[in-house]
């Protein structure tokens, strides 16, 4: 008997061998952007656009090149994203303009350190991821079907309308991972630089070169989840590969997008002191010292309800490996009120920006250097 795997699951419901019926809610309200809930439609008419970034093959098979699974799609079968389908030998993506978390965050929420402090994000993201970590803080989205879940018709004209007309300084696809809804983010950042935002981006950097390549184009600012470092880790926690992550991140830096890294430190299975070392070491000689590092608390979610929180006491271990390390600004992520949520400078070690959870006070910034002693802080501060 076959094994049930995702890529098989969704096969499945893809191609009508089973039906579903589950009861979801939006993960993010729609409230403080004025529209209405009953703007949102269960099990909503999916989007029919054709994908970027495949090849058709012979018996109307198609090979999608969006990301490193390279999966190969037959007729009337969706790839192990579950939001792009092959009809007739055509690629389509099944997503465009159809978000089902939109919401007017703080960009310390995605989260950016040294981005336009204290400005908001017009942040959206659709169904779907193309890896599935067992961690997933956004499982109920990321890891369903579009039509399972709540949607809102969503062009990217009424993105940037509805950012402008809420003061946000930036549109970021986040909550799952953009990279399976390309194409929705593209031509969303297209106009969103014409029309004076940024645009920015939190992914698990599971991408191929040449789309990422493309995407630097309107990308403006990128957080990248380095999940852990090891290839280990990656196939059995987040079914990943680690390589093609590393690849993304000298990508982002040589195309000189602004760049974060987020690390979700969970208990017993990335926290190794030694294995947090080289990743740092790795990162300072890659990326540079100046590349900014989130060390986040992981709460028991999804797959990994039986681990305890992360101590702070590990997060504060990881953070002295950073900087032992020679990294030059290390955070300490969902620990609300913690002193390792503020900027330091590296020279003086004074306080640069003061913040508490998503909340901005103080800020010592004089032309993007540090008001005590003068010396550049990396960013985007205008």
């Amino acid at each position: 008997m076959e094994s049930i795997t995702r890529r098989n699951f969704l096969k499945g419901v893809a191609g009508g061998a089973c039906a579903i019926a589950l009861s979801r809610i939006p993960l993010e309200p729609l409230t403080n952007l004025g529209c209405e809930k009953d703007a949102f439609a269960a099990a909503p008419e999916l989007s029919q656009v054709e994908a970027r970034y495949y090849r058709k093959l012979p018996h109307l098979e198609v090979e999608c090149q969006l990301c490193p699974r390279g999966c190969r799609i037959g007729d009337l079968e969706r790839g192990y994203c579950g939001v792009r389908e092959n009809r007739g030998g055509v690629y389509y993506t099944l997503v465009h303009s159809r978000p089902a978390a939109l919401n007017i965050d703080p960009i310390e929420k995605k989260p950016f350190f040294h981005f336009c402090p204290s400005t908001s994000a017009l942040s959206l993201g659709t169904a779907g991821c193309n890896i599935q970590c067992k961690f997933c803080q956004n499982w109920e989205i990321s890891q369903a079907l579009p039509e399972e879940v709540y949607s809102y018709d969503f062009p990217p004209e009424s993105a940037v309308v509805k950012a402008k007309e809420a003061g946000a300084r930036s549109i970021a696809y986040t909550y799952v991972e953009p990279t399976i809804f390309y194409e929705y983010m593209f031509d969303t950042g297209l106009l969103a630089k014409k029309a004076g935002l940024l645009n920015v981006c939190h992914s698990n950097g599971f991408i191929n070169p040449a789309p990422l390549r493309d995407l630097c184009r309107v990308l403006d600012a990128a957080d990248i989840d380095l999940k852990g470092f090891t290839e280990a880790f990656y196939r059995e926690i987040c079914e990943g590969e680690l390589n093609p992550v590393l690849q993304t991140l000298k990508t982002l830096k040589k195309e000189r997008v602004h760049l974060e890294i987020t690390n979700l430190m969970v208990p017993t299975k990335n926290d190794d002191g030694a294995v947090l070392k080289e990743m740092c070491l790795w990162i300072r000689k890659e990326l540079g010292a100046d590349t900014p590092i989130h060390f986040s608390r992981f709460y028991p979610l999804y797959k990994l309800k039986t681990l305890p929180p992360t101590p702070v006491s590990t997060l504060e271990k990881a953070r002295a490996i950073a900087l032992s390390a020679g990294l030059e600004y290390v955070y300490i992520g969902n620990v609300p009120g913690h002193e390792s949520e503020s900027t330091f400078c590296p020279r003086c070690k004074k306080a640069v920006i003061r913040r508490t959870g998503f909340m901005v006070g103080e800020v010592h910034l004089k032309g993007g250097k540090c008001g005590y002693c003068g010396k550049p802080i990396p960013g985007i501060w205008a």
